[in-house]
């Protein structure tokens, strides 16, 4: 698929949002979307305190966290109404609603009322949980207009977005634990999320994609065997994938390199902090320098470059220098899942865009959480072990869509 190119030419005016539309519907955009995913990130790290605070058992505190995570691969089939809705606004902004209200009764049912009851209002939040990421996501587009370094710079504001909800939420439970209570924690979690329904409903309106027609609307099974059967849409999977399960090591790791490197074990979270501000530091990059060229391409050498901070991490000799490697694999990593949100903005077809999005998302996650587990079995071999699979696998990857790309150009030039 080409690149789509948006240039004025003289005498004429370039359709799309005003400037100060674009900038305008992009702040509020950022301000929801890093209250959605504050809540996201850091509501499994509530569950968690609020379980073993309470002299609650790791398995329940384990348990309890999977309802909130798990039903995030049921993403795909909550997404579709999403590309029915006339306004998808109002779609995103009651799965918000909704999650604060599922996680405030999570939170405040638990020691209160059986296990399950808990449960299973966490599992209501966790099944939301998808529209407050790629749901969300898929909005940008209509919001900055089809030129495209507008977009590339946009995809890097969400990029920092979502560094913000994995490192802000987290740190933000563990601070109000300490302060308050795990509870309280959790309840300002939710008053983020509600917060967050009410700066989506301000964002600017974009008509749907299926232009009144819904029956062009793709169901989710169908919209994944075109994922499958669309090359460049398989290869963003594929990769988005393998290089989420490769990164999931680091955190695992971290904890095990303190040992081989010296240093007291507390300073793993130096090592995890370094990787969440690269990947924060690498999104600004993007905004300030969009990512040019095909997405295909990028998505390719920027895995690679993935690879080069995982080899790095492997190699380091010093805490210094794996801090910095750290550092160095969190901005390349957040590149690449810039280029991704690129794939995914301008290879979806319309009438599935925000079930492409949601797809992707959801099979990273699993994956992410695969290569944790993963990382945490192999650790016990050798503590760089992770790190070596996952630089093979995305190495791998990289090889096996570049074939795909170069086979896929040599049918189409064959007369």
């Amino acid at each position: 698929m080409s690149e789509q190119h948006t240039a004025s030419t003289p005498g004429t005016r370039e359709v799309g949002p005003s400037l100060g539309r674009v900038g305008h519907g992009l702040a509020r955009y950022v301000l929801a979307a890093a209250l959605a995913r504050t809540a996201d990130g850091g509501a499994v790290v509530a569950v968690v305190l609020l379980v073993t605070s309470s002299g609650g058992s790791g398995t329940l505190a384990g348990v309890l966290g999977a309802c909130v995570t798990a039903p995030h691969l049921l993403g795909p089939f909550v997404a579709r109404p999403l590309d029915l809705a006339r306004d998808g606004r109002k779609v995103i902004a009651t799965a918000c609603l909704l999650y604060a209200a599922a996680l405030t009764g999570g939170v405040l049912t638990y020691g209160h009322a059986p296990a399950v009851v808990t449960g299973l209002l966490l599992a209501a939040a966790g099944t939301c949980g998808p529209l407050l990421t790629g749901g969300i996501s898929s909005r940008l587009p209509a919001i900055v207009g089809p030129e495209l370094r507008t977009q590339r710079r946009a995809q890097g504001w969400d990029v920092a977005t979502y560094g913000i909800g994995g490192t802000v939420g987290p740190s933000l439970v563990a601070a109000l634990s300490g302060w308050v209570s795990p509870t309280a924690a959790g309840l300002a979690l939710a008053a983020g999320a509600a917060t967050a329904a009410g700066g989506v409903l301000l964002l600017p309106f974009a008509a749907p994609f299926h232009g009144g027609d819904r029956a062009t609307v793709l169901r989710p099974g169908a919209t994944l065997a075109l994922i499958a059967r669309t090359g460049s849409l398989r290869r963003t999977v594929y990769l988005t994938m393998i290089v989420a399960l490769s990164v999931a090591a680091l955190p695992i790791t971290a904890v095990h390199l303190t040992r081989i490197l010296g240093t007291e074990p507390a300073t793993a979270a130096v090592l995890t902090a370094a990787y969440g501000l690269g990947n924060l530091a690498g999104s600004m990059a993007v905004m300030v320098f969009p990512l040019t060229g095909e997405p295909d391409r990028l998505m390719r050498r920027l895995a690679l470059g993935v690879v080069a901070g995982l080899l790095t991490v492997t190699a380091s000799p010093a805490f210094a220098v794996t801090a910095a490697a750290y550092a160095l694999t969190g901005i390349l990593n957040s590149f690449f899942f810039a280029s991704t949100l690129a794939a995914r903005t301008e290879y979806a077809p319309s009438g599935a865009r925000s079930q492409v999005f949601i797809w992707v998302a959801a099979l990273k996650i699993t994956s992410g959480s695969a290569g944790t587990a993963l990382a945490g079995s192999l650790t016990g071999t050798t503590v760089r072990l992770p790190l070596v699979v996952g630089v093979l696998a995305v190495s791998a990857a990289v090889t096996a869509a570049t074939v795909e790309t170069r086979c896929a150009r040599a049918v189409e030039k064959r007369p």
